[in-house]
């Protein structure tokens, strides 16, 4: 009995080794700045995300080239996109789809195209490239993704690509050494405020060898900042604030276009 459960103990053991995944490489990455602050005259700006892939005496000699893809993704919220047609001579809102807790700000960079890193099937499962991020949505009554040609779907990313708040960069990562890398992550004037979530991953050979996240956070910083915090803490304060500001808007204007 004793030498079955010590046999069995040994091969639950070897079972544990042969489970866990050898890492052969890992990746150390900074952004050039992890607090950002906008002010009232904020019109954009871009930080760097650098890094570099570090090996270990497990790693195999032959370990193809390295591709990376970085993935940004800002602070989540529901959004609505509405389908507009002209009836009558003036164009109103007919159909609408609502998007459920979705990135206000979402970035897609790699080194080369998507298809050239992975199968379809990895590019699906890894979420490589606009098309295969998860967007759920409210479907009548279920909730799910839908096609990438569904027209609310491509709708919804074309509206967020004009306002530079949507984008996929296949030639925006650089490998300035076979294992150090930098990419730029753009900062339109209309980012919103909160934290943002960096994801990077590294392929070789068409898989996913290892990954890793870092983050930054945008803050909103004077008079706004002041206003934004006073309505969220002060109701109270910040209405009677608000009244009497357009009290003496409205008193100041008829002194002045006052008809004598």
């Amino acid at each position: 009995m004793r030498l079955r459960a010590a046999l069995a103990i040994i091969g639950l053991a070897a079972a544990s080794l042969m489970a866990a995944p050898a890492r052969a490489e890992r990746l150390i990455v900074s952004v050039s700045n992890h607090r950002v602050t906008v002010t009232p005259n904020y019109s954009g700006g871009e930080l760097v995300l650098f890094g570099s892939v570090e090996k270990d005496d497990k790693t195999p000699s032959n370990r193809g080239n390295y591709d990376l893809v970085v993935t940004v993704s800002g602070p989540r919220a529901d959004m609505v996109t509405r389908r507009k047609e002209r009836k009558f001579g003036i164009w109103i809102n007919t159909d609408s789809r609502q998007f459920l807790q979705v990135p206000g700000y979402l970035a897609l960079f790699s080194n080369r195209p998507f298809d050239q890193i992975a199968s379809p099937e990895v590019q699906r499962r890894q979420q490589l490239g606009l098309n295969n991020v998860l967007l759920m949505q409210r479907v009548g009554p279920d909730f799910a993704d839908v096609v990438p040609n569904d027209p609310f779907r491509s709708a919804f990313v074309r509206l967020r690509a004009e306002h530079g708040l949507y984008r996929e960069a296949t030639a925006a990562v650089t490998f300035l050494t076979p294992t150090l890398f930098r990419t730029g992550i753009p900062l339109p004037a209309e980012v919103p405020i909160g934290t943002y979530n960096v994801e990077i991953k590294l392929f070789s050979d068409g898989a996913l060898v290892t990954k890793t996240e870092t983050a930054f956070e945008i803050v909103k910083v004077g008079f706004e900042q002041f206003v934004a915090t006073t309505a969220r803490q002060n109701g109270l304060v910040y209405g009677l604030v608000t009244a009497f500001m357009a009290l003496m808007t409205g008193w100041m204007a008829s002194i002045v276009f006052r008809k004598d």
